[in-house]
């Protein structure tokens, strides 16, 4: 059902951490009927020999923020409100593909809609997702994230 109140403007500004200080990007989150379409423009992806995919996921924190041992540990895990396998988490994305340190993806989900994820967070990984192992997709180092806002309507 589609829903009666849309919210327009949902989007997240992606920072790498400080070992990739260049990695750079927005993801964008708009309504469409039943569902949502993601679109992420990124910038300065690593080729880190481990090859050009990403694992690219809605984490359930509503902070870039960690410690030494994860830099973005605040992001908590993978956004799962259904308490689904991997990789059926509301928050499981396609992988990002990376040529010559940029990606463009575009997709439609219907695992949420944008309101659903204002407050959460965005998170790029150094290894592509298995889309097999529990409970994340073995997608490695988090390096990149940016907290997803609702525009300022003036």
């Amino acid at each position: 059902m589609m829903n009666q109140n849309p919210v327009h403007g949902v989007y997240a500004i992606l920072r790498g951490s400080a070992k990739y200080p260049d990695l750079h990007g927005k993801v964008t989150f708009s309504e469409v009927y039943g569902g949502t379409i993601v679109s992420a423009f990124v910038e300065g992806l690593p080729d880190n020999g481990k090859g050009n995919f990403f694992g690219f996921h809605i984490h359930e924190g509503g902070s870039c923020t960690g410690d030494s041992s994860d830099l973005f540990k605040n992001a908590g895990s993978h956004y799962n409100p259904t308490n689904a396998e991997h990789p059926f988490h509301a928050g499981d994305m396609p992988v990002l593909m990376g040529n010559h340190g940029m990606a463009w993806s575009e997709f439609y989900t219907d695992r949420f809609y944008p309101e659903d994820v204002v407050g959460k967070t965005v998170i790029i990984h150094d290894m592509a997702d298995d889309f097999r192992s529990q409970p994340s997709g073995d997608a490695g180092e988090k390096i990149a994230c940016g907290v997803i806002e609702m525009e300022n309507e003036k």
